[in-house]
C-alpha cells in the first residue's frame, strides 16, 4: 500500500548525501469513465463496510483481514461525529472511537479505505451521527443553505481532513484513504428543499474538493453532484444506475447485504443466491466498484442506536457475523464471485460490453479488449425456471434469477445460484460462568431528586429538558380527589387516564405504583396510553416515565421533531367530568437515581444499600437495578454473550461498559418460508417470528476481566435477572454440498486470484470455529442426495463408502477437504450421472 521509491547507491563511493535522496512518490488516485484509477490503473474494487465503534479495537485485525480473506479490496467506514465531538470543541479518538488505528490496520492489511466522512451517516446511528448539542446552536437549520449548520459542518469536515492529512492516511500521501464521501442519501431532501438544498448540496460538495486530499470525493444517492464529485448508487439493486456525467464510474456505495432489525420486527435474510446476482449483474453492466453495506455490521453499544426502536444488533445478516464469526454460506459464495470478477479485471476496464439477446429473459454480457482478454456473464432473469442456453457454440445450463461467468468466454468459473461452500449452523452453548448471589436497588419513587429536578406549568419536549444525557425523563404532578367520589364507594369505574405520548416508551405510575406501560413503533411515532387508574381520596401523584429508545436518524429537519409527553393528559370518569391536567405544574427529573449515584461503577464502595436478591424470582420489581458481582470470565475464545430472554426492557453494563438497550419485544412478520429468486425487499424472508427479537446481546471479551466482573442490569417492567446467564457463541455444525465437474456445464473452479489456467476440481470444503474440531460426520453421500443443511436426505444413487471416507479424512480435524471424484469413494455409483457430494459434520470443542 505504500507508495514510495528509495533512489540506491549508483557507485560505491558515492558520497554519503545521495542517500538523502529518497524520493516521495505520491500515489495518484483518479477516475475516468470505467473505473477509479490508482497510479494510472483502472481496477475492479470490492469493499465492505465495517463501522469502528460497532466493534471493539481488539477485534478490528481479525474483522479487517476476514474482510481481505474474502476478497475485499477497500473497507469503508463512516465517521461518527457525535462520537468524536461530544460538546463543542471537545474531541475523542480514542478506544472504540481511534479511527486512526482504525485505518492503520486496514492499511497495514494491504486494504484501501474509503471515508465517508458525512457527518451526516444515517446508519440507523443515534441521531443521524449528529452531536445532540448541535441542535441547540442559534439559529441552525439542520442539512440546508443555513450559515449556522454550514460552519459547524464545515468545521468538522476539516477537523477530520486534517487530522488524516496529519498522519498520511491519505492515498496521495501514501496512505490507504483513497475515496472520500461527503454528505449522503441527500438527493430526496435536496429535491424538497428545492433552492436551499440544491444550494447547500453545490456549497458541501465544493468545501469538500477545496479541502485537498488529493483523492476524488463521492456523494451517493445525489442526481446532480457537481463535478469533480462522482454520484454513486445505494439499494438492493443498482444495475439500473448510471453517473450524471459520462467520464464519471459506476459506483454502487452500498449493496445491502440484509436489513437492520427494530425491536419488535423480525429478523431481514438477504439469500446470498440474490445478493451475488445483484453484484454480478452490476459488473456485467459496467459497475467497477461495490461496498457491501454492511460487510460486518456488528453491536450498538451504549445508547447508540438510532431510530427509534433500532436493536442493539446490527448484524445486517452481513458476511461477517455481529460477533465477528464468518456467515456461511454468504461469507464463502461472495469470496468465490469476487474471484471470478478479479479474473475478468482486464477485459472489464478495457472495453464496453456487446449485449447479446439468448433467449425471452436471457442475455449474454461479452468484454473484450485489444491484448485479447475475453469475459462472459450470461444471465436468467427468470424467477421459475432454469434454461439451457447457446452461447459460442456451446451449451450452457443456468439456474433461475442466476448469472454465470466466464472470464475466459468459455468456462463457467462461477454462478450466482449454485452455491458450492460451506454452510454453518451456529448455536448458543453454556459457557460455564455461572451467575448467582444477585443483589437489588429499587428505585426510589416517594421522591424527586433536588439536584437534578424542576419545576414547570404544562409538558415539556423531552429532549429539550434531558439533552440525551438520559433515556428517562420523569413528569410528575398530582391530583386531589375528593371523598365524595362514587368510585370510592365501589359504585362506579375507576377513572381511565389517558396520556398522549410522542416517546418512544411510558411507563404510568399511581402512587408509586406500576398502573401501566404504552410503546409506540418506528412507523407510529404518536402513541397513547388508555388505562384504569386506582386513585385514592386526597393528593394522589401520578408519575410519568418517558423513555426514549434511540433519537431519530433519517428524515427532514429531524433536530425539530418533538419526543417526550406532549399531551394531552386528561383522567376521565371523575364526577366533575374529565380533568386535563396538561397545563398543571408538573415536576420533571432527569434520569434515574441510580444513574446519578453511577450504580454501574466498579468501585468497591457502593454509593446505596444493596439487598440480597433471594426474593427477585418471586417478587419482580419495575424499576430495579441487578447487580451480579463478581464472576470469572468464561474459558476459550468463542465470541460471548448474555441471554436476556428472562428479561422485560432496560439497559446492561459489564464492568462500566454499556452492553446496550436490551427489550423483550416479539417479533412480528412473515416467516412463511424464502426463495432467492425475484426481487428482494425488506418484506421478504424473515426469521424469528413470535420470538423474542434479541435474546442474545454482544459481550466483548475485551471488556472482561479474568476475575471479578461485575454485571449491573436496569429492568422497567420486572424479569427475573436468576435467569440470565453467559453463553458463547460458536458453530454447531457444518454443511456442504458440491456437484462434481461435468464438461457440458464446464462448472470449473480456477485456483487464484490472477489469470492462472490452473482448474482444480471441485472439493467439499468444512471447518469448524477455532478451538473446535470435527467431531463426527451425520450425513455424507456421494451420488444424488437432496435436502437441506439439517435434514440432508440419500438419493437413488449412493455410494456406499461416503461416510466412512468422510469420517477418515475429516473427523479430528479443524478443517478438512476432500475431492469429488470416484477415485476418492471406489466405483463409480451412477455412470453417466451428475452426481455430487453431501456432508453434514459435527463441530464440537477440540
Amino acid at each position: 500500500m505504500e507508495c514510495y521509491s528509495i533512489s540506491k547507491w549508483v557507485l560505491p563511493f558515492i558520497f554519503f548525501a545521495v542517500t538523502l535522496a529518497v524520493q516521495l512518490i505520491h500515489c495518484t488516485v483518479t477516475y475516468d469513465r470505467k473505473a477509479i484509477v490508482i497510479n494510472g490503473q483502472r481496477r475492479i474494487l470490492i469493499s465492505g463496510s465495517i463501522h469502528y465503534p460497532r466493534s471493539t479495537p481488539d477485534m478490528w485485525e481479525d474483522l479487517i483481514m476476514k474482510a481481505k480473506q474474502g476478497g475485499l479490496d477497500v473497507i469503508d467506514t463512516y465517521v461518527f461525529w457525535n462520537v468524536h465531538e461530544p460538546s463543542p470543541g471537545n474531541y475523542n479518538f480514542e478506544g472504540r472511537y481511534d479511527l486512526v488505528r482504525f485505518l492503520k490496520i486496514v492499511q497495514s492489511a494491504g486494504l484501501y479505505a474509503h471515508l465517508r466522512i458525512g457527518p451526516y451517516v444515517c446508519a440507523e446511528w443515534n441521531f443521524g451521527g449528529f452531536p445532540v448539542w448541535l441542535k441547540y446552536v442559534p439559529g441552525i437549520s439542520f442539512r440546508t443553505d443555513n450559515e449556522p449548520f454550514k460552519n459547524a459542518m464545515q468545521g468538522f469536515t476539516e477537523k477530520i481532513v486534517n487530522l488524516m492529512k496529519s498522519e498520511n492516511m491519505f492515498e496521495s500521501q501514501g496512505g490507504p484513504i483513497i475515496l472520500s464521501q461527503i454528505e449522503n442519501e441527500y438527493g430526496a431532501q435536496s429535491k424538497l428543499y428545492g433552492a436551499a438544498g440544491h444550494g447547500y448540496m453545490t456549497w458541501a460538495a465544493n468545501m469538500a474538493v477545496n479541502l485537498g486530499t488529493g483523492v476524488p470525493w463521492v456523494m451517493c444517492k445525489e442526481e446532480d453532484a457537481p463535478d469533480p464529485v462522482i454520484n454513486t448508487c445505494n439499494g438492493f439493486y443498482c444495475d439500473y444506475f448510471s453517473p450524471n456525467r459520462p467520464y464519471k464510474p459506476t459506483m454502487w456505495t452500498e449493496a445491502w447485504t440484509g436489513w437492520f432489525t427494530q425491536f419488535g420486527g423480525p429478523i431481514h435474510k438477504r439469500p446470498v443466491q440474490d445478493l451475488a446476482f445483484a453484484v454480478a449483474k452490476f459488473i456485467q453492466k459496467g459497475g467497477s466498484f461495490i461496498n457491501y453495506y454492511m460487510y460486518h455490521g456488528g453491536t450498538n453499544f451504549g445508547r447508540t442506536a438510532g431510530g427509534p426502536f433500532v436493536a442493539t444488533s446490527y448484524d445486517y445478516d452481513a458476511p461477517l457475523d455481529e460477533y465477528g464469526l464468518t456467515r456461511q454460506p454468504k461469507y464463502g459464495h461472495l469470496n468465490e464471485l469476487h474471484k471470478s470478477i478479479k479474473l475478468c479485471e482486464r477485459a472489464l476496464v478495457s472495453a464496453d460490453p456487446i449485449v447479446t439477446s439468448l433467449g425471452d429473459l436471457q442475455q449474454s454480457h461479452v468484454y473484450s479488449s485489444e491484448s485479447g482478454d475475453c469475459a462472459a456473464f450470461l444471465s436468467n432473469y427468470n424467477t421459475h425456471s432454469p434454461v439451457r442456453v447457446m452461447f459460442n457454440n456451446m451449451h450452457y445450463n443456468l439456474p433461475p434469477w442466476s448469472i454465470s461467468i466466464l472470464p475466459d468466454c468459455r468456462n463457467v468459473v462461477f454462478n450466482t445460484a449454485k452455491v458450492g461452500v460451506q454452510t454453518s449452523e451456529m448455536e448458543m452453548q453454556p459457557s460455564g460462568s455461572e451467575l448467582y448471589s444477585w443483589e437489588t436497588f429499587n428505585e426510589d419513587l416517594s421522591s424527586l431528586d433536588q439536584s437534578s429536578s424542576f419545576s414547570s406549568f404544562g409538558l415539556l419536549e423531552q429532549i429539550n429538558v434531558t439533552k440525551d444525557t438520559s433515556d428517562y425523563l420523569w413528569y410528575k404532578t398530582s391530583v386531589d380527589i375528593g371523598s365524595s367520589e362514587s368510585f370510592l364507594r365501589g359504585e362506579g369505574k375507576l377513572p381511565t387516564l389517558i396520556v398522549q405520548s410522542t416517546g418512544h416508551a411510558l411507563h404510568v405510575f399511581i402512587n408509586g405504583q406500576l398502573s401501566g406501560s404504552a410503546f409506540g413503533t418506528r412507523e407510529n411515532r404518536r402513541f397513547a396510553f388508555t388505562g384504569k387508574v386506582n386513585l385514592r381520596a386526597g393528593t394522589n401523584t401520578i408519575g410519568l416515565l418517558s423513555i426514549a429508545v434511540g433519537l431519530p436518524n433519517v428524515g427532514g429537519h429531524f433536530e425539530s421533531w418533538n419526543t417526550g409527553v406532549l399531551g394531552p393528559v386528561v383522567l376521565h370518569g371523575l364526577s366533575q367530568g374529565k380533568l386535563d391536567l396538561s397545563w398543571a405544574k408538573w415536576n420533571y427529573e432527569v434520569g434515574l437515581k441510580g444513574e446519578a449515584k453511577n450504580l454501574i461503577s466498579t468501585d468497591s464502595i457502593s454509593p446505596v444499600e444493596w439487598v440480597q436478591g433471594s426474593l427477585i424470582a418471586q417478587r419482580q420489581q419495575p424499576l430495579t437495578w441487578h447487580k451480579q458481582a463478581y464472576f470469572e470470565a468464561p474459558e476459550g475464545e468463542e465470541p460471548l454473550a448474555l441471554d436476556m430472554e428472562s428479561m422485560g426492557k432496560g439497559q446492561v453494563w459489564i464492568n462500566g461498559q454499556s452492553i446496550g438497550r436490551y427489550w423483550t419485544a416479539y417479533a412480528n412478520g412473515n416467516c412463511n418460508g424464502c426463495n432467492y429468486a425475484g426481487p428482494y425487499r425488506p418484506t421478504k424472508c424473515h426469521s424469528g417470528c413470535n420470538q423474542p427479537t434479541q435474546r442474545w446481546y454482544h459481550v466483548p471479551r475485551a471488556w472482561l476481566n479474568a476475575r471479578s466482573n461485575l454485571l449491573v442490569v436496569f429492568e422497567e417492567l420486572g424479569g427475573d435477572p436468576t435467569k440470565i446467564s453467559l453463553v458463547k457463541r460458536s458453530v454447531r455444525s457444518v454443511c456442504a454440498d458440491v456437484a462434481e465437474y461435468h464438461p457440458m456445464i464446464k462448472n470449473w473452479h480456477i485456483e487464484s486470484y490472477g489469470h492462472s489456467e490452473e482448474i482444480r476440481k471441485p472439493k467439499v470444503h468444512l471447518k469448524c470455529s477455532p478451538g473446535q474440531t470435527i467431531s463426527s460426520i451425520s450425513f455424507a453421500s456421494y451420488g444424488t442426495p437432496f435436502g437441506t443443511c439439517g435434514s440432508f436426505q440419500q438419493g437413488t444413487c449412493h455410494a456406499p463408502n461416503s461416510h466412512s471416507i468422510l469420517e477418515k479424512k475429516c473427523v479430528g480435524e479443524q478443517r478438512c477437504a476432500v475431492s469429488i471424484s470416484n477415485t476418492n469413494f471406489g466405483e463409480d455409483p451412477c455412470p453417466n450421472m451428475l452426481k455430487r457430494l453431501t456432508v453434514e459434520a459435527t463441530c464440537s470443542p477440540a
